[in-house]
């Protein structure tokens, strides 16, 4: 291998961060930022990444074939229509305390629950399995990593300032909206999956 790891480093958090950016653990991040506290959120995704990419690297081609893509695709739906459907059920008198009561523990746990779910065997974490068999793995990990983390800590911050700028009460409306429609798709895409294996 005669690459150099910084510049496999800069690569490949250029691709994972372009790949990343306004993609569904953005969103996520975002979403819960405007419902909870931020650095729970922010820790909880950060965890995330570090997990999934450390499977990549570790494993390779082999995560794919774990588990059917389908099957991931129906929980991504199940976990992601509960959450929403709790977001919009959410009353007004309880909005503004559920930010404070919640625990950051379960606030983490929910935010790498639902990024970890999400993303994997995502194009992402393919991508880092790639990318991992052709560069120096340790160059990838941490430009993925960091990649992966920047864009989490965008979508944090996008959540964080939306909450000084509305109600608690419509911003837990709207992540429910788009906790249904991440739902919804992943819906759509374990329904295309299941037609395609019969």
């Amino acid at each position: 291998m005669n690459e150099q790891p910084l510049i496999t480093l800069i690569a490949t958090f250029g691709l994972i961060f372009a790949a990343e950016f306004a993609d569904k653990s953005q969103l996520v991040c975002m979403t819960l930022t405007a419902r909870f506290r931020p650095w729970p959120v922010f820790i909880g995704a950060a965890c995330a990444f570090l997990i999934l990419n450390t499977l990549a690297i570790l494993f390779g081609a082999a995560i794919a074939h774990w588990i059917p893509e389908s099957y991931i695709a129906l929980v991504v739906t199940v976990l992601f229509l509960v959450f929403g459907i709790q977001a919009l059920l959410n009353k007004d008198e309880d909005a503004d305390e559920e930010v404070e009561i919640k625990s950051s523990r379960s606030i983490i746990m929910t935010a790498l629950l639902l990024i970890t779910i999400a993303e994997f065997g995502d194009k992402t974490q393919l991508a880092v399995v790639a990318l991992a068999s052709t560069f120096d793995p340790i160059a990838v990990y941490l430009g993925a990593t960091l990649a992966l983390i920047t864009t989490s800590g965008l979508g944090v911050w996008v959540g964080h300032r939306l909450v000084k700028k509305f109600s608690v009460t419509r911003l837990h409306q709207a992540s429910g909206v788009i906790f249904i429609l991440i739902g919804l798709f992943s819906g759509y895409q374990a329904y295309q999956l299941l037609m395609l294996a019969e």
